[in-house]
């Protein structure tokens, strides 16, 4: 499968399929460079909510606002809790959760819209981004995916969503973005078990046992069998190789650095003018 992640800069890669297939949409995913957080080490920190001065993280949203061509009173955060809920944005909730925590949109870890001119944002530090596209009716989301939101099946609701507004699930496209890969997560039998009931007619298992009671668990995988038993066709499905993990260099992780890390941004949104 081809690599869907394309570095754009230093700061960023983007999904290329979809922007070369209509240049006003942006999808992509940060790295951890070119930042001022002085909590992490002059790094591209991108969220309020860890330990970071909250003056860094808006120069490094608005220092990233410039390089996406997208101002940073259209982008649109929220207060992230590994549930799975899941918010329609448009117009009124711009500049929500964009220059501050308080203001974020709470408890949500999925959002899409039908607006230009919107940044959907999500912060990740080893959770799965899944982006969604239909290029027919127009529409972005993403979500945020751990292990919790990924066996509650948020990677399915958004597609039920989409349909049950009308959008065929062989219109909508995935791509299942960086993440950590399945030899740096170890898992206990408390996670297999909630993964279980995903896979019972799955011909591949998406996580090996290590040891007794231990193991590796691809979580993006996982997600990837839930949007194909969703309903979303395979060949509409992508996956990246990229490991927030093993690239100390490039991406934050949360299990790599034991809690005390920044986090990189899922972004992605359709642009009403191109320059």
């Amino acid at each position: 499968m081809q690599e869907p992640f394309l570095k754009q800069k230093d700061e960023y890669y983007i999904i290329k399929s979809w922007n070369d297939r209509n240049k006003k949409v942006i999808a992509g995913f940060t790295t951890k460079n070119n930042g001022v957080s002085k909590s992490f080490n002059g790094t591209l920190n991108l969220a309020f909510h860890v330990k970071d001065n909250q003056e860094d993280v808006q120069q490094n949203r608005h220092h990233l606002a410039s390089e996406l061509g997208f101002s940073i009173e259209q982008w649109v955060s929220a207060e992230q809790t590994h549930e799975v809920n899941i918010k329609k944005i448009d117009e009124r909730d711009k500049s929500k959760g964009a220059l501050d925590y308080g203001s974020s949109i709470p408890r949500t870890d999925g959002f899409y819209s039908d607006s230009e001119d919107i940044l959907l944002t999500m912060c990740y530090a080893d959770c799965v981004p899944i982006f969604y596209f239909s290029p027919k009716a127009q529409r972005i989301g993403v979500v945020h995916a751990g292990w919790k939101g990924t066996t509650d099946g948020i990677a399915q609701k958004m597609a039920d969503m989409w349909a049950e507004e009308g959008i065929s699930k062989e219109d909508i496209l995935a791509v299942i973005g960086p993440s950590i890969c399945q030899k740096c997560y170890i898992v206990d039998e408390k996670v297999i078990d909630k993964v279980q009931k995903w896979v019972i007619d799955s011909k591949e298992m998406p996580y090996n046992e290590i040891s007794t009671g231990q193991y590796e668990l691809n979580l993006r995988k996982l997600n990837q069998i839930i949007l194909e038993n969703s309903g979303i066709p395979a060949s509409n499905i992508s996956v990246t190789a990229l490991c927030t993990s093993c690239d100390q260099e490039e991406f934050f992780s949360h299990r790599r650095d034991k809690g005390n890390t920044g986090r990189m941004l899922a972004f992605i949104g359709m642009k009403g003018e191109l320059a």
